[in-house]
């Protein structure tokens, strides 16, 4: 075979691969090995097929050493060694143990057998001698992830991104889109943009890779190359990272800020989210302001109403009704979620698009926060009584601060027309109601 991996083909029975696990020389969870995929369906036909005697399929080891003992990391086998664990009640999986339904006897009939039950009429010789074929791997790490995604190719075979988790497993670039993907976990599945199935096939994290490539790159991306080369510690040195990082953050409470029923959308689709979340980030590099509830509420109800005209269009299209020419541009949009999704021009395109329906609604921070002394001096000057404007009480030269009537925070601008003198105490005040210290 290519490179220097080695393969020697024997048997070990389940009773020898009982005691490496019992024995802590088993590691079914190297770093490259994906999550557990099999449903308990696949797991009872595992169980039935040892039971009856057939063969399985081989199980791949990779050997080496840790302070001289000998180790063994599962490279293909993880859920078949995984359910002879369950059903025969060995630690760590002996709570989630289950039964099969079984014929030992013609003259017993069906009956549902599981651990217990077989060990109660000393049925377990058997089990635990049945053999099954073991390929012990040898060589570099880097031939066995190589070896580890051409063999977990076939049967339930590997997502782009449990290949990428193999290839790249050390890459603290993924480790940070994996930790980013576990802490929205909750937002991302309740708005139904990935499922629980998603997560079992580590899509979330593949999404967040491709989100936070796409910040660290500047806007839209190609999805495969550009994420690869990202994950690949290639495009986003450490610093660039954890700005990404932060900004992805950002940018994901903004999008649940303007459009907080996404599973009614269809945002909620991967592609669409991707376009939705990379238009608000790029709105919020230029310093717009997404904390003004009435805005906020008008955003949500454009992005539904163009969602639902989308889905209006697509719907005439199954029933082969043309649309009319009021919506030529849901058919426009349309046409760019039906194929090459994952495409660099299809995704500037609905990025376009959607930037020109949030366009002039939200407004840009001033980025002078503090008046000047020439702006304090007139509006001194410009104010007959000489009082807080908040609670009344006189002012002087010395003492006398300017507040921001409508907050800064939430889009006030820096000029005359937005100030009002205030004393020190009203002014502090009113800055920690609206930063949540009261």
């Amino acid at each position: 075979m290519a490179g220097e991996a080695t393969v020697e083909y024997g048997t070990k029975t389940i009773l020898e691969l009982r005691n490496l696990q019992e024995n802590g020389h088993l590691n079914l969870e190297p770093g490259f090995q994906r999550k557990s995929v099999w449903k308990i369906t696949d797991r009872r036909k595992l169980i039935q097929s040892v039971l009856e005697g057939y063969p399985v399929p081989s199980i791949f080891l990779y050997r080496r050493e840790e302070n001289g003992v000998p180790m063994y990391d599962v490279l293909d086998g993880k859920q078949r060694l995984e359910t002879i664990f369950m059903f025969s009640r060995l630690r760590p999986f002996n709570r989630l143990g289950f039964g099969v339904k079984f014929e030992f006897f013609s003259d017993e009939g069906l009956h549902e057998w599981d651990w217990k039950s077989l060990e109660r009429w000393e049925r377990t010789a058997n089990f635990l001698m049945y053999k099954i074929q073991v390929a012990e791997v040898g060589g570099s790490l880097s031939d066995i992830v190589d070896l580890f995604v051409r063999i977990n190719s076939t049967g339930k075979a590997l997502t782009t991104s449990e290949k990428r988790h193999a290839k790249f497993y050390n890459s603290p670039f993924l480790k940070d889109a994996e930790r980013l993907a576990r802490r929205h976990r909750e937002f991302l599945t309740a708005q139904r943009i990935v499922s629980a199935t998603d997560i079992d096939r580590m899509r979330d994290v593949e999404l967040v890779s491709e989100l936070l490539a796409s910040i660290a790159s500047g806007g839209p991306i190609h999805k495969k190359q550009a994420v690869d080369k990202a994950i690949g510690n290639e495009a986003a040195p450490p610093r660039e990272l954890k700005k990404a990082i932060d900004e992805f953050s950002a940018t994901l409470r903004a999008v649940r800020q303007v459009c907080p029923s996404l599973k009614s959308t269809r945002f909620k689709n991967s592609a669409e989210f991707y376009t939705l979340f990379l238009v608000i980030w790029q709105m919020l590099q230029q310093k717009l302001i997404f904390n003004n509830r009435r805005l906020n509420a008008v955003a949500a109800d454009l992005l539904q109403q163009f969602s639902d005209g989308v889905d209006a269009v697509r719907e005439q299209q199954r029933k082969a009704r043309g649309p009319t020419p009021e919506q030529q541009v849901y058919v426009d949009y349309l046409m760019l979620t039906q194929q090459s999704t994952d495409n660099l021009a299809q995704r500037r395109r609905r990025a376009e698009m959607i930037e020109q329906l949030l366009s002039g609604l939200f407004e840009a921070k001033d980025e002078r926060r503090i008046f000047s002394p020439e702006q304090r001096r007139l509006l001194w000057n410009s104010d007959e009584k000489k009082c807080c404007s908040l609670c009344g009480v006189r002012l002087d030269w010395n003492n006398f601060q300017v507040d921001h009537i409508a907050p800064h925070s939430r889009g006030g601008k820096t000029d005359l027309a937005n100030a009002a003198l205030a004393c020190s105490s009203c002014n502090a005040s009113k800055g920690a109601v609206r930063n949540g210290r009261r």
